[in-house]
């Protein structure tokens, strides 16, 4: 095997936002895991697509169409291959990983769910898996469960295994915490959740960019990821779904692309996967996710793997060297903090007139907060293009901030 070639700094020029100045001072950007920049390839790819290739896919028999259809079906192949789903018919694009979980919530809610049955989450889950399976609740009955944290602030095989009752219909969880940063031992839960007949969808919202996924090493019957967390474009997703539950599953949307035929008395609808998407795709930003998807894999995942966590290590063993600091998790790519009696908000704030770009507040995940006790953190989430000496830049302004206190 050979060695893994570091990220260079040079990457740093792929992103020319990262050279701006904020109140005079050099940008410093930590809020990767809320979104992320986008490189130079990305925004030629699209505004070259717009300028040059920009017809309808899938319903035009001019070139112009033709040209952007074959971009748009390159890049689900692209996705498939990304996360080697076995068919481009599992990649059905989205507006995000929020869409994708409600799509899943509503189809399978609608036809596989009574009143009583179950869905199972857990305790650090995102809204964007818990709002949508309430939402269903108050419509079809159905209850909402969660698997508790252990005090290690980890989800594991036992605590779902415990947690898992003869009315859970499907377990939803997160590949990676947003604000922990932990992992959660996905394959071994599919694994359980299978030998009991249930089928499991994963958050990769925070995974994606950061691990190599292989959803057929997982076994997982539905992955969602949003494209805006991995460097490419906002407002496009993916949502991965095993051939067999898609099939199952009714449409989500209603509109064009998605119907076969279209009577006064009845629709039927087109194979997969445009029986999930209604309406005209977002062609020219499934082209920037593509592109994004390209870039990634030129430096390599395992490389951006060991770079965010080198990152980490370092930002969690300075941030100790601050009297009154709390850590909350510190793992993959993510540290979130308080620092004794600071509020959070005031932390970032004053951050923010140096320069530094982090995200303060419950980070859509106020069930998690609820159970570490606090209102909100400070969070700092790296990408590929961020450097120690970056992580200097936080520490010592984090000293000044302290010192006003």
């Amino acid at each position: 095997m050979s060695p893994i070639r570091p990220i260079s700094p040079i990457v740093r020029n792929d992103f020319p936002i990262l050279q701006r100045e904020v109140y005079g001072r050099p940008l410093v950007y930590l809020d990767n895991a809320a979104t992320t920049q986008k490189p130079l390839c990305v925004l030629d790819a699209m505004r070259d697509e717009y300028l040059n290739v920009n017809a309808n896919v899938h319903r035009g028999v001019h070139y112009l169409s033709q040209q952007a259809t074959d971009l748009h079906e390159a890049a689900r192949e692209k996705v498939r291959q990304f996360i080697n789903a076995r068919k481009t018919e599992e990649i059905v694009f989205t507006r995000g990983t929020t869409e994708a979980i409600n799509l899943v919530a509503s189809s399978f809610c609608q036809s596989q769910m009574q009143p009583g049955d179950e869905v199972l989450v857990t305790e650090m889950e995102h809204h964007s898996n818990i709002v949508p399976w309430q939402l269903q609740a108050l419509q079809h009955g159905i209850k909402v469960r969660h698997v508790p944290l252990n005090d290690d602030a980890t989800v594991t095989l036992d605590s779902v295994k415990a947690s898992i009752t003869p009315r859970t219909r499907l377990l939803s969880l997160a590949h990676v915490s947003n604000v922990l940063g932990t992992e959660t031992p996905v394959a071994d839960i599919v694994r359980l959740a299978h030998e009991l007949g249930i089928p499991v969808l994963v958050d990769g919202a925070q995974s994606a960019p950061h691990l190599a996924v292989d959803v057929q090493a997982l076994d997982c019957d539905f992955f969602a990821f949003s494209g805006h967390k991995m460097y490419g474009p906002t407002g496009i997703g993916v949502l991965y779904g095993k051939e067999e539950w898609l099939e199952k599953l009714p449409p989500y949307q209603g509109g064009g692309e998605m119907i076969d035929k279209v009577t006064w008395e009845h629709t039927t609808f087109e194979r997969l996967p445009f029986k999930f998407e209604a309406g005209t795709p977002d062609y020219v930003a499934t082209h920037g996710l593509a592109t994004a998807i390209d870039y990634i894999e030129r430096l390599g995942l395992d490389a951006i793997k060991l770079h965010e966590q080198e990152l980490t290590r370092y930002c969690v063993e300075q941030l100790q060297t601050i009297e009154g600091m709390t850590i909350y998790g510190g793992r993959g790519s993510v540290v979130s903090f308080n620092v004794g009696t600071i509020h959070h908000l005031d932390l970032g704030t004053l951050l923010d007139r140096l320069g530094i770009a982090v995200r303060t507040g419950h980070h859509c995940a106020q069930p998690l907060m609820q159970r570490l006790g606090i209102p909100g953190t400070v969070r700092a989430s790296f990408a590929l293009y961020n450097t120690r000496d970056e992580v200097d830049a936080l520490v010592a302004g984090l000293r000044r901030v302290v010192k006003m206190f």
